[in-house]
């Protein structure tokens, strides 16, 4: 818990109004959420200015803020409320989370990756939350706002602290993990998200092992062993993770099945209830961090068990007519659709299995190629493709399977409301631009 007396040992320029027993159950930047006995962080962006919504603060809840320095004082604020100046609110909110984590007795891990990075995180903070007291990213807060927004809700009574750790440029996971200082840091996989400002999938790798930039003197990576790319690291402890011979955790034996996958590690039978290959790494990067803990295969397991998933992550429903909706629209790369769709082609226990696929965004110059790579790879195992946007065009042009390009999300619904039965199932897998959700509600609703 943040404490006044913390405030002012960061922050030496405040006006004290005699609340150092005022107690601050957290931090907040938005004003339209309560913000009861919390401190308000006015940020500054180029088409906001948080100070301006300081009286929103106060009756959310807010009892202190940060202040920048060159801002004025609305005269309401004057001898009523705690103001603590600072030169950038931004830069402030990330000095007060690197103070706030190093009074914390927690163990520190950092993830990071193209894909499965949320899974990843949902998976290890299930198998800590065992035996630990267990804090980790809400969502996807995990750029240079959320990660010190997720270190600064973290209960003081937590040992282990989950950060995940996203970038669209060189820097911005080294800036994170210098920050956070993790203890363990995991590496799920290289794709071909933000390719677009990295130039090249080496350039993606190189900025993901930025990573262990910050990482304690005796820290621990753990990452995909099947990617070429990744194995440059030396002088560090580290452990791989892949179905490939040589891996120091080798995954073997894996059945898929309509909601859940099973694997082996070592002489262990894993489930994890999440469907697709691709889990079973991400859930056996979790049994390292378990091992690593002194946690037994079967607490792991128990831990694998209870998964907390975060929405729209390969999320199962079912329409009124009883088809299966599988909603993988939060994010999409080459690489993960491809993964999504290896997973409904096993789907054999279904008769008719439906492809939507929308576009793949910051993917440059290559978007094209790429799209149209995706449409030559869609095997014939599946039986109708529907496509949507304005790149999504090429996956319908390329692919051999019967498809349909539609233009707007209500056409889709549309067609798939006539085109569904409990013998059905139905992905859906696009970046999170294009706004699939609509399309998914609309097929539930009616």
């Amino acid at each position: 818990m943040l404490t006044i007396e913390l405030l002012k040992s960061v922050f030496t320029n405040h006006a004290d109004y005699g609340f150092e027993d005022l107690t601050i159950t957290g931090v907040s930047t938005d004003t339209r959420e309560l913000m009861t006995n919390k401190l308000f962080v006015p940020l500054v962006g180029e088409r906001f200015n948080g100070h301006d919504y300081i009286t929103t603060a106060r009756k959310q809840g807010a009892v202190a803020a940060l202040w920048q320095e060159d801002r004025p004082v609305p005269a309401e604020l004057t001898d009523t409320f705690p103001l603590f100046y600072v030169e950038d609110t931004l830069i402030a909110l990330q000095q007060l989370a690197e103070s706030y984590l190093q009074r914390l007795a927690a163990k520190v891990i950092a993830i990071t990756g193209s894909n499965g990075k949320t899974t990843t995180k949902d998976l290890v903070a299930s198998v800590c939350r065992m035996h630990f007291q267990t804090h980790c990213t809400n969502g996807n807060l995990n750029n240079h706002i959320g990660v010190p927004l997720t270190i600064l809700a973290a209960p003081s009574n937590t040992e282990v602290l989950i950060l995940e750790m996203g970038m669209s440029g060189f820097g911005e996971i080294e800036y994170l993990s210098k920050l956070a200082k993790p203890d363990i840091a995991i590496i799920t996989n290289i794709g071909e998200s933000h390719i677009e400002h990295l130039g090249s999938r080496t350039g993606i790798a190189k900025a993901k092992l930025e990573i262990v930039d910050g990482l304690n003197e005796n820290g621990l990576l753990i990452y995909d062993g099947d990617e070429a790319l990744l194995n440059q690291v030396d002088q560090l402890e580290i452990i791989k993770v892949g179905f490939q011979a040589g891996n120091h955790y080798t995954i073997k034996n894996v059945e898929v099945c309509h909601d859940q996958t099973l694997f082996e590690v070592g002489d262990f039978s894993f489930t994890v209830p999440l469907v697709g290959a691709h889990h079973a790494k991400n859930a056996t990067y979790s049994i390292v961090v378990g091992h690593h803990l002194n946690l037994t295969d079967m607490q792991i397991q128990l831990g694998l068990n209870s998964i907390e998933k975060t929405a729209m992550r390969f999320e199962q429903l079912k329409t009124s007519h009883g088809a299966r909706l599988i909603n993988d629209a939060y994010n999409a790369s080459p690489t993960s659709m491809k993964g999504a769709i290896d997973v409904i082609s096993q789907f054999n226990m279904y008769n008719k299995k439906i492809l939507v696929l929308g576009d793949m965004l910051e993917l440059g110059e290559q978007t094209k190629a790429f799209h149209e790579e995706i449409g030559k790879y869609i095997p014939d195992t599946v039986d109708f493709v529907c496509t949507l946007g304005e790149y999504a065009v090429n996956i319908h042009q390329q692919t051999a399977v019967p498809s349909k390009h539609f233009l707007t999300h209500d056409q889709v619904a549309e067609f798939l409301q006539s085109n569904q039965d409990p013998s059905t199932v139905i992905l859906f897998k696009a970046s999170r631009g294009m706004k699939f959700e609509q399309i998914i509600n609309e097929l539930i609703e009616r």
